[in-house]
């Protein structure tokens, strides 16, 4: 516990009372980080990034305020997952539905999402890290422009194993369930596959998410207190440890998700035995 600090006549109470508690938020953050990492860290985390509209609407600010904040969260998961040493994180960004909005926020989010990932594509710790980057969804749905930059991470990090970030853009579980039947029905008309042969191993081959050593999250994490899965990784969210979380998603932080991973050491996980 931090020493409390002494009353300063220069100071107000309040100022005396944020040094305090930060004080005091640094240490507890100090020694969670500590208490995670003698235990398993999950490899695989998912996340689905929720609650940025209604951060603008509580913060009375625009809705283009949320989802900038949102993607300044995003950096930093990222920033904090290389310190834990996650090897793949999976992120929920954009959804098939929310492309029906047709509106000046989508247009706005696309104009933010092509930003960030040109950011993304020019900053070197991808290559420092051996990080694969791809999206995973039905990309040619989505802008040109957004198309190009994803095409040019994927084609830049396409060698890369030793860690995966999986942009879930444009993304629906169930069309991605459409689309393995579709690949699987193609190679029985082809031949090249025979129906009694078809097995567990045959879908996740034709999943969005072949190109993973783990397809399936350990952890799948949502913000924003709403707790459903909304399409989210049908497949191979079959034993995942689901958390939900309370805070909206701009909100969040290292210590949140710290907190999670304490939660996911803590269960038993028996995978279906």
């Amino acid at each position: 516990m931090p020493e409390v600090p002494s009353f300063d006549p220069e100071m107000n109470g309040i100022k005396e009372t944020t040094l305090y508690l930060s004080g005091f938020y640094k240490l507890y953050a100090r020694r969670l980080e500590s208490e995670i990492k003698k235990e398993t860290i999950p490899n695989h985390i998912a996340v689905i990034l929720d609650g940025n509209r209604r951060w603008a609407k509580k913060a009375l600010a625009a809705s283009e305020r949320g989802h900038m904040r949102g993607a300044d969260a995003v950096e930093n998961l990222l920033d904090w997952c290389e310190e834990l040493d996650i090897k793949i994180i999976t992120l929920y960004v954009l959804s098939t539905e929310n492309l029906d909005r047709k509106d000046n926020e989508l247009e706005y989010l696309f104009q933010l999402i092509h930003q960030r990932l040109e950011k993304l594509y020019n900053d070197p710790r991808i290559h420092k890290n051996k990080m694969r980057v791809k999206a995973i969804g039905r990309t040619e749905l989505l802008p040109d422009a957004i198309n190009d930059v994803l095409k040019r991470l994927d084609d830049a990090t396409r060698d890369y194993d030793r860690h995966y970030l999986n942009i879930a853009i444009a993304y629906g579980g169930q069309n991605e369930l459409v689309d393995a039947i579709k690949k699987i029905g193609a190679k029985i008309k082809q031949g090249e596959l025979e129906v009694d042969k078809i097995d567990k191993s045959t879908i996740e081959e034709n999943l969005y998410t072949a190109h993973l050593p783990q397809s399936a999250p350990d952890l799948i994490l949502r913000t924003s207190g709403e707790q459903r899965l909304s399409g989210f990784l049908l497949w191979q969210s079959a034993y995942s440890e689901l958390i939900f979380l309370d805070i909206l998603w701009p909100e969040f932080r290292k210590i949140d998700l710290m907190r999670a991973i304490r939660i996911f050491q803590k269960r038993n996980r028996r995978v279906g035995r």
